[in-house]
């Protein structure tokens, strides 16, 4: 996968809004990786800010159609990990003005 593709499946993934936090899932650090492999699978490795988080399968729908719209995308698995766990310091600059967080 080259850098425009891979940037083009991140510019997708900042649709998906945290319905907690109303930031999307790049700008806070939740992605830790996207790759799309020849046949038309995409991968995305992520976390959460919290174990157990209730919106956890509503977050992975939003990824899955937000990823469709890509033509070379036939289909989409998310992986949720813990390690390494997400932390503030994983936000973008955005993110932090717009939640009121000190850098």
């Amino acid at each position: 996968m080259d850098e425009a593709m891979k940037e083009n499946l991140m510019g997708a993934l900042e649709n998906v809004i945290d319905p907690e936090l109303g930031i999307d899932i790049v700008n806070l650090g939740l992605i830790y990786d996207v790759d799309l492999d020849d046949d038309g699978l995409c991968e995305v490795t992520m976390t959460l800010t919290a174990m157990g988080c209730p919106l956890s399968a509503h977050i992975e729908a939003d990824i899955k159609h937000a990823l469709s719209d890509i033509p070379e995308v036939k289909e989409t698995k998310v992986n949720i990990v813990w390690d390494p766990p997400w932390g503030k310091e994983n936000m973008s600059r955005y993110a932090k003005i717009a939640l009121g967080i000190p850098d």
